[in-house]
């Protein structure tokens, strides 16, 4: 199972963007999804969660009522809308997702390669 961010960017303070995080592979499905960040200088964090259905999610504090989690199972694939970008929220983010490898009977936790965003004052 791989996992592809895209969508992050280079945008101004006040700004928005949409990251994408694609699932492809076989034999697998996707349980909890999440987004991550890290910023120079600083550990990892984690942003927002949803789960397998989309039913519950997740928001760090610093983020809620700016970003919004979702995820479109058809496509086996995450979102996070970003609106009201701060410069703070410049970092790396990576998704990640618990997965269960039908084949192998087994869960296993995959992350993407990152995809960078920055905030401009």
């Amino acid at each position: 199972v791989q996992l592809v961010e895209s969508g992050g960017g280079l945008v101004q303070a006040g700004g928005s963007l949409r990251l994408s995080c694609a699932a492809s592979g076989s034999a697998f499905m996707i349980n909890t999804m999440a987004w991550y960040r890290q910023a120079p200088g600083k550990q990892r964090e984690l942003v927002a969660s949803i789960t397998s259905g989309g039913g519950s999610t997740n928001y760090r504090d610093s983020v809620k009522g700016r970003f919004t989690i979702s995820r479109d199972n058809a496509k086996n694939t995450m979102y996070l809308q970003m609106n009201s970008l701060k410069p703070e929220d410049t970092a790396v983010y990576y998704c990640k997702a618990d997965v269960f490898l039908v084949l192998r009977d087994k869960t296993a936790e995959v992350w993407g390669r990152g995809t960078l965003v920055t905030v401009s004052s």
